[in-house]
């Protein structure tokens, strides 16, 4: 890996950047991963543009959906963000057996979430749906779409999870092409059936927002079979046989868990809130505002790419540093890699202005008041982002080191009795629109990175996790 082979010439650097080598390493680890999202993003707009030729009421119903599905994957992603926390160090340590506990916490927790995953995609999806259309005036419309597609994607959760668990496992020891290339081959069979069901092409049966649902599951069913064939083909380090899924070392899983719980606090936090704002945000109109608000995000994926590239790579890095036992070495780095996610904040948000020019191109068929509500916020998204990149660095540092108690303690006390507060202030004592209610919810995010400033300059961050 370039990572470890500049690991040495990354000491020579003692300032606020380091050597040309090091930044060099950290991206091998990084572009991988954003081209990974990348992929996934620009598959994602292309399900978007082809379900938007349906109109905003089909439009609004997947979104809808998909925002309660976001919550499932955010719960899925933290239990390998919580396991990973212990995969690197592990990994740095060269501890084998430890890995593959962490591998089977996150299988595990991941497995769990499919039971509540199963109540709210079959039992009770049109009572969780209408939640998020409280005060909609095409309520009932948006949700007769919802209900059809969240029914169907019931069936991606476990190949989901499954895959997700052997992904986040290959990136924390620094392995980020093979998940790549599988991202590739999933999102091209995603986007194929996407053309064929949603419209019925070449004789397939025309399913509308049903179609784009099927597309999915296979997508992801052809995902797992080729994570499945490498995992028990080429036997990665954390490998273990089916028939030792329950050799659980109990005191382990229990460390996980208890560090994973500030982890996924926090993360359930910041989802639930924005979930709570999508749903104000959708009270305040019909189906033009849920689908220009969701069509904003489809294009805003394209450069919150950074988020993962920036998190991962500072994760392995710190991680493998800190397993190592290198402690003043993770000292130096913590400043780098802050720098470093400084300027690629700014140089993201400039990509996101550029990304308002393809509104017109992808979204052209949804209503002018949609493009409107689009466009405005793209533009404060891309204002954001240096932001947002440089928190999820600061976030990363902290975790890397087992101190997942900063974004319990102030990045979920802030969203807890600020933000969500707020947002109800503006929702139901004001005429506030979606657009600049964002924007006054987003501008806390200013005061969170002083917070954070702070925090890590105490170094509750700089331990070794493996001793």
């Amino acid at each position: 890996m370039q990572y470890e082979k500049k690991s040495n010439e990354t000491e020579k650097s003692a300032g606020l950047f380091a050597t040309a080598h090091f930044y060099r390493g950290a991206l091998a680890i990084a572009l991988p991963i954003m081209m990974q999202q990348l992929i996934q993003s620009m598959v994602s707009l292309i399900d978007n543009f082809m379900v938007s030729g349906l109109g905003d009421i089909p439009m609004a119903g997947v979104n809808v959906s998909g925002q309660v599905l976001f919550v499932f994957m955010v719960f899925v992603n933290t239990i390998c963000m919580s396991g990973g926390i212990f995969m690197t160090q592990f990994f740095g340590a060269k501890d084998i057996e430890r890995m593959r506990q962490a591998f089977r916490f996150k299988l595990v927790m991941g497995l769990v979430a499919a039971v509540p995953y199963f109540l709210v995609c079959v039992v009770f999806p049109r009572e969780i749906l209408s939640l998020m259309l409280i005060g909609n005036t095409q309520a009932p419309e948006i949700l007769d779409e919802g209900v059809s597609y969240i029914r169907i994607m019931f069936f991606m959760g476990i190949p989901m999870t499954v895959s997700m668990c052997i992904a986040s496992s290959l990136r924390d020891m620094g392995q980020v092409k093979f998940p790549l290339v599988v991202t590739v081959v999933a999102t091209m069979t995603n986007t194929i059936f996407n053309y064929l069901l949603i419209y019925g092409n070449f004789g397939f049966p025309r399913l509308g927002v049903r179609g784009a649902a099927i597309a999915t599951v296979i997508a992801r069913a052809v995902e797992l079979a080729i994570f499945a064939a490498m995992y028990l083909k080429k036997k990665p380090e954390f490998y273990f046989r089916v028939a030792e899924f329950l050799r659980i070392d109990w005191r382990l899983f229990r460390e996980i868990l208890r560090k994973g719980a500030m982890v996924l606090f926090c993360e359930m936090v910041w989802v639930s809130s924005e979930t709570i704002t999508t749903a104000i945000y959708n009270g305040r109109g019909g189906a033009d505002v849920v689908s220009g608000m969701a069509s904003s995000f489809a294009i805003a994926n394209l450069f919150f790419i950074a988020f993962g590239g920036i998190y991962n790579t500072t994760g392995v890095i710190m991680g493998k540093t800190l397993g190592g036992g290198n402690l003043e070495k993770a000292r130096k780095e913590k400043t780098w890699l802050l720098s470093g996610a400084a300027v690629f904040g700014i140089f993201m948000m400039f990509f996101g202005f550029a990304t308002t020019l393809v509104i017109p191109l992808v979204f052209g068929r949804l209503s002018e008041s949609a493009l409107s509500i689009c466009r405005s916020m793209v533009v404060i998204m891309s204002f954001f982002m240096p932001v947002w990149v440089f928190m999820n660095s600061q976030q990363a540092i902290a975790r890397s080191g087992g101190d997942t108690a900063m974004g319990a303690y102030t990045d979920a006390t802030l969203t807890i009795f600020v933000m969500i507060p707020l947002v109800f202030f503006l929702g139901l004592k004001t005429g506030t629109g979606p657009v600049h209610m964002f924007l006054f919810v987003k501008l806390l995010d200013l005061v969170k990175v002083v917070v954070f400033h702070i925090w890590l300059k105490k170094e509750r961050w700089l331990k070794n996790l493996t001793k």
